[in-house]
């Protein structure tokens, strides 16, 4: 499969269809007051074998998640094209002026990353890079995946996000992924799914794809970055171009979805709050996952938060003093799946 660069103003002086590994950066133009005549760039590492698939992997879409980066760089230091079937581009730091900033949203337009496909190939640097992954980089890949985290601001049970298909079904092509994977957790993607996410992305170009979260917090935990090597080995031995993977993991992982408002827990009024429940727990319904106090009427009594059913804490915040409306923990509810899949 070949790539139309022509399609988009970032440049990319690799090729990406030669035998071997190469590694370097796409420059991606934009005037700035830092940087007004120069370009901002994007890692970008390729490993191509032999004929076979290509698989596009990902990280660094919001710049405060560290561990995908850290994996990806692993990864690809591991790869022999000897040894490979197809090819594997790797894109470890996608935002890469969110990741230098390690903040969520770029720092040369404010946008997320995640909210901003399909893109634009004329718009900001954000809509630019949206751009690229779309319309340049998926049409030539057989599969994809997209690495994140909870960010500074919290914290996931790993877990790998297949999107169901458009009308609703579940995509069988996602969910082998996803099982291949191997994460403790799985979380289904549907109507709560973000159309403008590279989720969304893949779903249009009819590309099979997950993304992971894997734990958070601003920092990198080795048994995270670790599940997600062995997870990206897995996956590319179940699309056949390697004959090296290692164990399955978690191969009875439930499957969750978050598509009820109720299960995501947010903050009453400013205050503090304190976890009652961490991430990957089972609560049941009325049980306790957290509590909040209040700074400016110190005299009122704290209001406890409780799961309104049974559920998995798929996520949980990482803030202690928090305004209204900002999360708590997010709560996911079981998902009966057909037979086999």
């Amino acid at each position: 499969m070949t790539f139309d660069w022509s399609q988009t103003r970032i440049h990319c002086p690799l090729d990406l269809a030669a035998p071997g590994k190469r590694a370097g950066h796409l420059l991606l133009p934009w005037s700035d007051n830092t940087n007004p005549l120069g370009g901002h760039p994007i890692p970008v590492m390729v490993a191509t074998g032999a004929p076979g698939p290509t698989l596009l992997v990902t990280a660094g879409v919001h710049g405060d998640e560290f561990e995908g980066p850290v994996a990806i760089l692993d990864l690809w230091r591991d790869i022999d094209p000897a040894m490979l079937r197809g090819r594997v581009i790797a894109l470890p730091a996608l935002n890469a002026p969110a990741v230098r900033a390690s903040c969520r949203t770029s720092p040369l337009d404010g946008a997320n990353l995640n909210r901003a496909f399909p893109g634009d190939p004329d718009g900001g640097p954000t809509a630019q890079i949206a751009h690229l992954v779309e319309a340049v980089l998926l049409p030539g890949c057989d599969a994809a995946v997209d690495l994140h985290s909870g960010g500074k601001a919290s914290w996931f049970h790993p877990c790998a996000l297949p999107a169901r298909a458009p009308d609703g079904a579940i995509d069988t092509a996602n969910m082998a992924l996803a099982r291949a994977f191997g994460a403790p957790a799985i979380w289904l993607l549907g109507s709560g799914n973000d159309a403008r996410s590279l989720n969304g992305a893949a779903t249009r170009r009819g590309v099979p794809m997950i993304a992971a979260e894997l734990g958070g917090g601003g920092a990198i935990d080795p048994a995270l970055t670790a599940l997600a090597v062995r997870g990206l080995w897995r996956i590319m031995a179940a699309l056949g171009m390697t004959d090296a993977a290692p164990a399955p993991e978690n191969p009875d992982a439930g499957v969750w979805e978050t598509a009820d408002p109720a299960l995501r827990i947010t903050a009453p009024f400013d205050g503090l709050v304190e976890p009652l429940a961490r991430a990957g727990d089972r609560v049941g319904a009325g049980q306790p996952v957290a509590r909040w106090l209040s700074l400016a009427e110190p005299g009122r009594a704290p209001v406890t938060l409780r799961a309104p059913r049974d559920a998995l804490v798929l996520a949980t915040g990482q803030r202690g003093l928090v305004a209204q409306g900002e999360i708590a923990c997010q709560l996911a509810s079981a998902v009966e799946m057909p037979g086999g899949v």
